[in-house]
């Protein structure tokens, strides 16, 4: 399974989420088979600046990872996200978390994400959404990688986009 991390910290947050999903969906290449609930989560890093509401979703695509990052970052166009400084303020961002067994580093994108394990807005959701995936450079599974972070912060802010 694929799964992707979503947040918004700009304008309407859950319906950009909302509309993210959808615009992934219709994709000819994606399949959203579902999503976790939406939690509102403090800024990472770059304060101050809005609240986050993030989901992780899980896809089934005929895309390969160049390809499908592409992809995403086409629909974050569409949606209206414009070059902004980095861990900025942004009215959507998707990132490509975990892929299966996959491991891969090139100059565009790394395999499993790169700080996936230290950030507990994206851990919480992939947790309620799928505990026993597997980290495949740790061996771990995202319910015990999440068990070691502090998710105090995090508030879950509605249900499941779809339910």
């Amino acid at each position: 399974m694929v799964y992707l991390s979503l947040g918004s910290n700009l304008g309407d947050r859950e319906q950009m989420l909302r509309q993210a999903v959808a615009t992934l969906n219709d994709l000819s290449q994606v399949r959203v088979l579902r999503s976790s609930s939406i939690y509102e989560t403090e800024p990472w890093d770059l304060t101050p600046q809005p609240k986050f509401l993030n989901i992780m979703v899980e896809i089934e695509t005929a895309l390969e990872p160049l390809e499908l990052l592409n992809t995403v970052k086409t629909v974050e166009q569409q949606l209206g996200r414009r070059a902004v400084r980095r861990w900025g303020p942004r009215c959507i961002d998707i990132d490509l978390v975990l892929w299966g067994a996959k491991v891969m580093r090139t100059s565009a994108l790394t395999l499993p994400h790169e700080r996936f394990r230290e950030r507990a807005f994206v851990l919480t959701p992939f947790a309620e959404l799928a505990p026993e995936a597997v980290d495949p450079e740790t061996g771990l599974t995202v319910a015990v990688l999440a068990g070691r972070l502090d998710a105090t912060g995090l508030i879950r802010f509605a249900a499941p986009i779809g339910s």
